[in-house]
């Protein structure tokens, strides 16, 4: 089927905003491919550092007799996504001396965990990991002894980072590398019940405690439709996993095959071979247009609205929040997984998972399938699903061309809801984004007095007092980049959730923002200019009406506009934000840090 029409008229609308921008970035790279394999321009003595400790490698590295692969690693023991990328990097090293290559680690990257931080001083460090991370991994490929790159990361920020990273390298062939989901726990919705009884004080923590290990039991990704499963989906939309890659469970034969199969990809794509595929082809405006698209289909994460656009802008593609709204208005929800329903990402995997739903789309006209991938030319391949071959190494075979659950996954013509959930909102507060693929249709218009706060913290101490009572807006600024490093408020979630459920009428407005496990409140985030450029969320005063219409796409403050404009932005006292966890590090990247807007970005 043809392109539909609003598809290819944001691809071509990203391509015009970003002519100037991507035509530098790819001269840039084709530049650095021209000067050919780093090793050849390095002397004696730096080759003799890069193969002195390669053991069994050390000559064909320094003598440039094959393929070198560098691994750039996010493996920490701490973190359970990651808990699995210990194993690989002699996994790794063994597939590329089959197949004629070497590789080597050629540095790790910070690898902190959300869920551990949420509600911690130490989430405010947390999106500036990703800029973190992109500079760590670019020290590791800075040395220019490697024809490709393998990334092994998965979640929330270092995904987006480590992209970061590769866009930068382009010239190089990279491929992600997933470890894959845990093993189901208890459901998500018992969970939910658990926290929001603890939340009202019905039961206490070690029970809460109990439930939560019982969710988060052993090694692999959360199984939620969080920040990081979300990152896994985009790697098969926009071409750099292997097909059907993301959601093998950790330290399985097929995971294990995955990764040799990886490792044999990406020693065939480099610029020795014949199927040269740099990073920069990968990685264009049709292939950005796919994730977004994505991104509105299985009703993923929110955070993705600044990742994808600090992502881009490393591209030299220009992204901009109306480009995901208008995708939305055409892309339906074709997917139910936690918190937009009850099953979890090893459900939706068996019910058809990405094969299914990019195979749909594309046959909708909704997805740009002539990209080019590290499989090959065209989405297409993404529709296949892995197997073991009698030998235990994976072959690819036709994917689920049907539904295997429709409480689960549905076709595009069946959906769950004609659009994907993800809206623009302008008005008097500037600009902010909300996500209703949860939200029920009769709290899409929400309109009440506003309670103000200036950090989690005092709505909680709020809470436990019993003070809200009736229909209000909960507005918690100076959560911006600039301010506090933008942390995620999905401790909220639980209280405003009980509120709600006891008939009130409640949102959330801030120019902070939510996680990717957030969705039943409307919550209106990433309120940009952020209160600390004193943006207009800086006017509001205790007990404004505010109107929040997701409907029609507006957030406005319902003062008189002479009073509105002649009021003084608040100023808060930000020194607790200043110190503490290693927060007094990140002073250089408040004080230049990118609005949400452009991505909150350091880096790029």
């Amino acid at each position: 089927m043809s392109l539909k029409p609003m598809v290819a008229d944001v691809t071509a609308r990203i391509t015009a905003r970003s002519k100037a921008t991507r035509t530098t970035y790819l001269e840039r790279c084709a530049r650095a491919a021209e000067n050919g394999p780093g090793r050849a321009h390095l002397s004696c003595g730096n080759l003799a550092h890069a193969a002195a400790a390669a053991g069994p490698d050390q000559d064909s590295v320094a003598l440039e007799r094959a393929p070198n692969i560098g691994i750039i690693t996010a493996y920490n023991d701490m973190l359970s996504a990651h808990q699995p990328y210990e194993r690989f990097p002699e996994l790794i090293r063994a597939a590329a001396r089959a197949n004629g290559g070497t590789a080597q680690v050629a540095g790790g990257v910070p690898a902190m965990c959300d869920g551990v931080t949420q509600g911690q001083p130490g989430m405010e460090l947390s999106l500036f990991s990703r800029d973190v991370i992109a500079l760590a991994a670019g020290v590791g490929l800075t040395h220019n002894v490697f024809d490709a790159a393998l990334f092994l990361g998965i979640c929330d920020k270092i995904v987006p980072g480590l992209v970061m990273a590769a866009a930068t390298f382009g010239h190089l062939p990279a491929i992600f590398l997933p470890a894959g989901p845990m093993p189901s726990g208890i459901s998500n919705d018992e969970k939910s019940v658990i926290r929001n009884k603890f939340a009202t004080g019905e039961i206490g923590r070690e029970e809460l405690l109990r439930s939560e290990m019982a969710a988060y039991h052993g090694p692999g990704t959360c199984t939620f439709y969080g920040t990081a499963n979300t990152n896994q989906m985009l790697m098969e939309f926009m071409g750099l996993h292997l097909p059907g890659a993301s959601f093998v469970n950790p330290n399985t034969p097929l995971r294990d095959a995955l990764t040799r199969a990886g490792v044999k990809r990406a020693l065939e794509i480099t610029a020795r071979g014949n199927e040269y595929t740099p990073v920069s082809e990968v990685l264009d405006e049709r292939a950005f247009v796919n994730g977004i698209v994505g991104l509105n289909a299985t009703g993923g994460s929110t955070n993705l609205l600044i990742h994808l656009i600090a992502m881009a802008r490393a591209a030299g593609i220009v992204l901009a929040w109306e480009d995901f709204s208008d995708l939305s208005q055409v892309t339906p929800l074709m997917a139910r997984v936690y918190p937009n329903g009850l099953a979890d990402v090893n459900h939706f995997h068996a019910a058809g998972g990405l094969g299914y739903i990019i195979g749909d789309l594309l046959s909708e006209g909704l997805l740009h399938d002539d990209t080019r991938t590290v499989a090959g030319i065209g989405l297409a391949r993404y529709t296949q699903e892995p197997k073991l071959d009698a030998n235990g190494e994976v072959r690819w075979e036709e994917g689920a061309t049907e539904s295997l659950n429709d409480r689960i996954v549905r076709p595009a013509a069946d959906p769950f809801a004609p659009t994907g959930g993800l809206r623009l909102l302008r008005g008097s507060l500037g600009s902010a984004c909300i996500k209703i693929s949860a939200v029920k249709e009769e709290r899409h218009i929400i309109e009440a007095p506003v309670r103000i706060f200036h950090d989690q913290d005092a709505v909680k101490t709020a809470f436990r007092a019993g003070e809200f009572t009736s229909d209000f807006i909960c507005v918690v600024r100076f959560q911006g980049p600039k301010a506090n490093g933008m942390p995620e408020l999905h401790s909220l979630t639980p209280l405003l959730s009980v509120l709600q459920e006891r008939g009130l009428k409640v949102a959330l407005v801030t120019d902070g923002r939510m996680s990717g496990a957030s969705g039943k409140v409307p919550a209106a985030i990433h309120v940009s200019p952020e209160a600390m450029d004193g943006g207009p969320i800086a006017r509001l005063r205790e007990g404004d009406m505010l109107r929040l219409d997701a409907v029609a796409g507006t957030l406005d403050a319902l003062v008189d506009p002479a009073e509105w404009d002649a009021r003084t932005p608040v100023v808060a006292d930000l020194s607790g934000n200043a110190f503490g966890l290693g927060r007094e590090m990140f002073a250089a990247f408040r004080n230049v840090v990118g609005s949400a807007e452009t991505g909150a970005a350091v880096a790029v």
